[in-house]
């Protein structure tokens, strides 16, 4: 039965000029200056405040034109039914993007070379091999990944072959032009299933009655277990060679690629991404002696905006105009690209304002570390530290340290690069995480190779400083640092 009732609900909805906002405080300077050239391009009544006329200050013009282009706008016009959704179409998304602008920018550099595929085709079709074996070459080929290998079981390939090709042969044929043919082609390495037979085709193509060569494919063929754990003695006990010796074979087995493949990408993709700070600060001498640390935006953050003031002129004159529905229709086009110019150079007042606020707290938080430039020097810093002293949410504050960087006397510094958690030192200090990660890496990079540092080693080197650490902590911080376990660090 169909019966009609009122429901009342609460909720909060952002508008589109607040999501907007929360955009623009996320770009980081090259993109803000991006974003800034659109929106110039795209709105009329939006200039850029030139050197001529910067006396003119941004908050002046909008005030301006609250003045006086909204008391020449006739009161019979219906602005909203003009505007849609409080929001300029030409301000969405879908107007200003395309989903590729994400991905590929002005400052990447597309070119295109020889294909793997198409070098190793050119091979195959001078080799010894024609008809259907021919076929099932080009097809190996075409199923090998970028670097070389192929991934795929050979029995998957044998059924496509005859799905696909309508070519019926057996596992173990496919097996033999792979290892005959296709193994056999340039650069050596190509068409292995595994690292271990790509590096066993590299160093057979060099075996000769080299000692260090002989020794180097005994290992990859029957010790290859052993070489990727490093355990050494077992080698040098199996093979009866002392540690010269060996590291001789060693040095041959460096010098062979992984990756056979990598020279012939399909697409090369070259970025040369300049990394423009965000912000500057800088450390100068105090009236009392002692250094102190101040921080600027980036001149490119702060630009100078203005409403234009044809376009204020134009809405007046169109405005009073009640006779003519088209120069109706034009004031209402006008105002709303005016509305759009006065709320974006208050979003900007508001970005720069963020943006200020934010890196001054930071700077106030890690005073020290900007005097110093020593990572020891850095204090445990969360977005809750920042949000509390600048009265911002923990969200605005992780959008502002995004992607943002920082120009400092001692380079420069990535925003949250700063940021770490704590923990307490033997005195009862709260230090930070990343100090004591500098202690780690320190103390591995002084160690000696031949007789590395279990994490149990570790645990007692950091205690003597101050830092009762559990070993499961030192493996974290250690994977974090992309440092590899005892074992894997050991060097002959």
């Amino acid at each position: 039965m169909l019966k009609q009732n009122l429901q009342l609900k609460l909720g909060q909805k952002l508008a589109p000029q607040q999501i907007q906002l929360m955009k623009l405080i996320q770009l980081h300077t090259l993109e803000f200056e991006e974003e800034l050239e659109r929106e110039l391009e795209e709105n009329p009544a939006l200039e850029r405040v030139t050197d001529d006329n910067k006396e003119d200050s941004y908050e002046d013009e909008a005030d301006s034109y609250e003045d006086e282009g909204t008391e020449s706008i006739d009161t019979d016009f219906d602005v909203d039914e003009y505007l849609y959704d409080d929001e300029p179409s030409y301000k969405t998304a879908s107007s200003n993007y395309s989903p590729d602008d994400e991905e590929f920018d002005n400052q990447s550099l597309l070119t295109e070379g020889q294909t793997l595929y198409d070098y190793l085709v050119e091979q195959i079709n001078l080799a010894n091999i024609d008809g259907e074996d021919l076929k099932i070459a080009e097809y190996i080929i075409g199923n090998l990944d970028s670097d070389g290998y192929l991934r795929r079981e050979i029995k998957s390939v044998v059924d496509d072959l005859a799905f696909s090709q309508g070519i019926y042969t057996t596992k173990e044929h496919v097996e033999n032009i792979l290892e005959n043919y296709v193994q056999k082609l340039d650069p050596p390495g190509v068409g292995a299933r595994n690292l271990q037979e790509c590096l066993l085709l590299q160093i057979e193509k060099k075996i000769s009655a080299d000692k260090a060569l002989t020794l180097a494919g005994n290992i990859l063929r029957n010790q290859f277990d052993a070489l990727t754990n490093k355990h050494y003695n077992k080698i040098m006990q199996k093979y009866d060679v002392d540690e010269e010796d060996l590291k001789a074979a060693l040095d041959e087995i460096s010098k062979l690629s992984p990756r056979v493949g990598g020279n012939f990408d399909t697409q090369t993709i070259t970025i040369n991404q300049e990394i423009i700070p965000d912000f500057v600060i800088q450390v100068k001498e105090g009236k009392s002696g002692k250094p102190e640390v101040s921080a600027m935006l980036n001149s490119k953050n702060a630009p100078t905006l203005r409403v234009s003031d044809e376009y204020k002129d134009i809405l007046t004159t169109y405005s009073h105009d009640k006779n003519s529905p088209e120069h109706k229709q034009a004031a209402l086009f006008i105002k709303q690209k005016l509305d759009a110019a006065k709320w974006y150079i208050d979003a900007i007042n508001q970005r720069q304002n963020t943006l200020l606020q934010t890196i001054t707290a930071i700077v106030k938080l890690q005073k020290e570390y900007f005097i110093t430039g020593d990572d020891k020097s850095l204090k445990p810093m969360i977005l809750k530290d920042v949000a509390d002293i600048t009265g911002f949410d923990i969200s605005t504050i992780s959008r502002v340290v995004k992607s943002k960087y920082a120009d400092t006397p001692n380079g420069i510094v990535y925003l949250k690069d700063l940021f770490s958690d704590s923990l307490t030192n033997d005195d009862g200090e709260e230090v930070s995480t990343k100090e004591i990660k500098t202690h780690l890496q320190e103390a591995i990079d002084k160690e000696n190779k031949r007789k590395p540092y279990t994490d149990d080693a570790l645990v007692g080197i950091l205690k003597e400083k101050g830092y009762n650490i559990a070993r499961r902590t030192i493996a974290k911080y250690r994977e974090q640092l992309n440092i590899p376990v005892a074992r894997l660090r050991k060097e002959l």
